[in-house]
């Protein structure tokens, strides 16, 4: 590791709780394949002190955060500036700081789409199938919506405010056609059956329930493409029945390593080094 001085640049990831991140082995394995005067560390920040948090980012000049659980959405309130797509998504995970000036962005959705282009799968005029409207696919599909769009994006979920919020928020994004509806086994077939891509944006098939999938195997079809945005365990039950049904399969790690490029070159005005990131994050799962 470079000698850590008072010209070090310091970037951390706030969140509670945050033992279990593997952002910090993996940035500071990136800022030293790199040589740059970087270390990233972590930060436990209780609910309700992330404003008190990030003002002390400014007074001590961290140059950049990482934004997780629980604070995606208050810290969006406590920057100087957010992009036009962390706004509509609702949340940042992202902190650029600039000479005190704190700008907040969206990783997710960006890492989601670049793991989608590099498997052959670019989403731009597909029919895409959207399989909740929580965070992470409120991320994915206004980025979708924005930076490659589909000719159709298609959203299933059991929460119907949330999931015309998130329709209405696509849809301003320039998106004409988005499809809403409830979740249930008659739509979750007719819409498997019509879609290209489907994203799998709920919590379902995550350790420790990982033998559980949202999907019936025999809904899953060859030339469907299939992303999961759990990545933990890294072969969802869900990729597993896609992979033996013929689809493509993009696991949720493609998706965190995406966001963690976006973020080191926002901070360093590099290139990341994939490679390094990819070979730390895969030895811990």
């Amino acid at each position: 590791m470079p000698q850590i001085d008072a010209r070090t640049k310091v970037c951390a990831v706030f969140g509670h709780p945050v033992g279990h991140s593997l952002s910090p082995e993996m940035h500071n394995a990136a800022f030293e394949a790199l040589g740059l005067p970087f270390v990233y560390v972590a930060h436990e920040v209780p609910p309700g002190q992330v404003a008190t948090a990030l003002a002390g980012v400014r007074a001590m000049g961290y140059r950049g955060l990482s934004i997780t659980i629980p604070h995606k959405v208050t810290a969006l309130e406590a920057v100087d500036a957010v992009d036009d797509t962390a706004r509509i998504i609702g949340c940042i995970n992202t902190v650029v700081n600039d000479d005190g000036r704190l700008f907040g962005t969206n990783s997710d959705g960006l890492g989601a789409l670049n793991a989608l282009r590099e498997a052959g799968a670019d989403p731009r005029g597909r029919s895409v199938l959207v399989l909740g409207s929580g965070g992470a696919a409120r991320a994915i599909a206004v980025t979708l919506a924005r930076e490659s769009p589909p000719a159709t994006i298609r959203l299933l979920g059991i929460d119907a405010e949330e999931r015309e919020r998130l329709a209405a928020d696509v849809r301003s994004k320039g998106q004409s056609s988005v499809l809403s509806g409830e979740l249930t086994e008659e739509t979750l077939g007719q819409a498997t059956a019509e879609a290209d891509i489907l994203l799998h944006c709920s919590p379902i098939g995550m350790k420790p329930n990982s033998d559980r999938s949202l999907v019936p195997p025999h809904l899953l079809h060859r030339g469907l493409t299939v992303f999961d945005a759990v990545y933990n365990p890294r072969n969802t039950r869900l990729l597993q029945d896609a992979a033996g049904a013929g689809c493509r399969t993009i696991p949720g790690l493609e998706m965190f390593l995406g966001q963690a490029y976006v973020q080191f070159e926002l901070w360093t005005a590099r290139p990341a080094p994939r490679d390094v990131m990819r070979r730390v994050v895969e030895a811990k799962l």
